[in-house]
């Protein structure tokens, strides 16, 4: 009777961890170059920036604390660069029509990847100042982008400067914080 409870009592304690590691398991993902998933734990409870809808996805732009404060103070339409630490995280979805719904609105979907962006300008001084990420969500779990679905510039943490460079002028930030 000792063998078979301690053997129930593992079995328990592997489903436990099994459980832990998967809920941990996109912590521990990160992009050639050293972003990583990690650096942007509680992005799901950041502000929200903005909202885009581009072909069949919609997503919400976050900002940590710094971001929110960076835009608030006018960065970057004064001129200023974002501060290092500022995050970004951009969460896409599939979009879906709810057609039994008023209006047959929009909505989110499966999710489909996540986006981050991070201002570090001695890290990333050759990239503009900032270091990006893209996680595609495969089943129930992250993984990085890879060259076939990230940005045509690759998949590393400087994967976004070349697409951002258009944006200059606004510190590599495509995002703007709109009136609420």
């Amino acid at each position: 009777m000792k063998v078979k409870g301690l053997l129930i009592g593992l079995g328990v304690a592997a489903v436990a961890a099994g459980v832990a590691l998967a809920a941990q398991d996109r912590y521990t993902v990160k992009v050639p170059g050293g972003l990583a998933f990690a650096d942007f734990r509680g992005y799901e409870t950041w502000q929200v920036i903005s909202i885009s809808h581009n072909g069949d996805k919609l997503a919400v732009i976050t900002g940590n604390p710094a971001m929110i404060a960076a835009f608030k103070a006018g960065i970057p339409d004064n001129g200023k660069p974002f501060p290092d630490g500022a995050r970004m995280a951009k969460i896409h979805w599939v979009a879906t029509k709810k057609e039994t719904y008023p209006g047959t609105p929009l909505v989110a979907g499966a999710l489909h990847d996540v986006d981050f962006m991070v201002k570090d300008s001695k890290k990333y001084s050759d990239s503009g100042g900032w270091g990006y990420g893209a996680f595609e969500y495969e089943g129930d779990s992250f993984r990085p982008a890879t060259t076939s679905d990230a940005p045509p510039q690759g998949n590393d943490a400087k994967c976004g400067a070349a697409c951002h460079t258009v944006v200059k002028n606004r510190d590599y930030v495509f995002t703007e914080f709109p009136k609420r």
